[in-house]
């Protein structure tokens, strides 16, 4: 399945998250999603991003899974990788309000780690994402740069 819609597909569900556990199940399932579109760029995503891809793909330890399993493990393709690190960005932001809100109501103190830990690792992913999104940018912006005035009239001389 494609990135795209697998995020669209977490969103969803996050949305519909009905107890605290859910929504810590649902980060959880961002998160995986994270690192399998990390892992996806790592290998054949664009140049720039490998390294901070490689970064996003090891990022976090999760609990383990149900029998179900991750929605990532559908991911077959990213076609369009700014645009699925920018909804990712969004799913990741979505997480991390959703788990912000969950620590702070709840009086369980093993869900409030859980919390925690789970925060930690999707503000890192959030960081490596918004850094790949900040090199495709440059990336872009240099190839839509005109070409250097003084440049070109230096090199006709």
């Amino acid at each position: 399945m494609e990135a795209e819609r697998l995020i669209a597909l977490g969103r969803h569900a996050l949305a519909e998250s009905g107890t605290a556990q859910d929504i810590v199940a649902e980060a959880w399932q961002a998160q995986a999603l994270a690192q399998a579109i990390g892992s996806r760029l790592a290998l054949c995503g664009p140049q720039e991003l490998r390294g901070e891809a490689r970064g996003l793909s090891e990022i976090g330890e999760y609990p383990a899974w149900g029998a179900g399993g991750p929605r990532a493990a559908q991911l077959s393709e990213v076609a369009d990788p700014q645009g699925a690190l920018t909804r990712l960005g969004e799913l990741l932001g979505e997480v991390g309000i959703g788990l912000v809100g969950v620590a702070c109501a709840t009086d369980e103190e093993g869900l409030y780690w859980q919390c925690i830990e789970a925060i930690d690792a999707v503000d890192e992913s959030n960081d490596r994402v918004r850094g790949m999104l900040r090199r495709l940018a440059v990336r872009d912006g240099e190839r839509a740069r005109p070409p250097d005035a003084a440049r070109a009239a230096r090199s006709r001389w």
